[in-house]
């Protein structure tokens, strides 16, 4: 069975790196998950601190997020909402659809909502971005640089250099990941 990551709505808000997790995910380096709710969480999130957004191409980018990834989707998982305790009540739903999707762990920007004894409890952790994308990098170093490049190449209004691109990673809090894309810039 793949190793199984739920993404948090924090990771999915920034468009760098939205695109390069589904693409690591598309590349099968690991199985992505979320749910409605999630994805609800992080559009909104973007329409109040960016206002002049148009929803309806942030729902687009939702429906083929869905779309293109393979059972993507967690359902039924809101039963579980009420056992999960010393969790951010805001992040319960989180961890509830972690647990029906058997992820192996959550993917935040947020970890302090998630503390780790409380996880355990459920065979789940919680990662930064930055730490699981290390991972992802040394788990296959190919893949990875393929699923940048392929994450830069699409960027066209404007198009971004190598360092555009990782400027942009950086920015997002991807130090780490960024530090060692720079070291293949001919690659990317």
């Amino acid at each position: 069975m793949a190793f199984t990551a739920l993404l948090d709505a924090n990771v999915l808000y920034p468009a760098p790196l939205r695109d390069l997790l589904l693409e690591l995910a598309l590349a099968d380096l690991f199985r992505a998950k979320w749910s409605a709710r999630i994805q609800d969480e992080w559009i909104n999130a973007l329409m109040r601190n960016e206002p002049h957004r148009d929803r309806a191409r942030l729902q687009r980018t939702r429906a083929l997020m869905e779309e293109n990834m393979r059972d993507v989707l967690v359902e039924d998982y809101e039963h579980l909402i009420p056992a999960i305790k010393y969790i951010d009540p805001g992040d319960r739903h989180v961890v509830a659809a972690a647990i029906k999707s058997r992820a192996d762990l959550i993917v935040t920007l947020n970890l302090k909502h998630f503390p780790a004894a409380e996880l355990a409890r459920w065979d789940l952790a919680a990662a930064h971005p930055d730490q699981f994308l290390q991972h992802q990098f040394h788990l296959s170093q190919p893949a990875f640089l393929n699923a940048a490049k392929t994450c830069r190449a699409r960027l066209k209004n404007p198009p971004k250099s190598v360092e555009d691109y990782i400027a942009a990673l950086r920015r997002n809090g991807l130090i780490v990941t960024a530090a060692m894309l720079e070291d293949y810039a001919s690659l990317i």
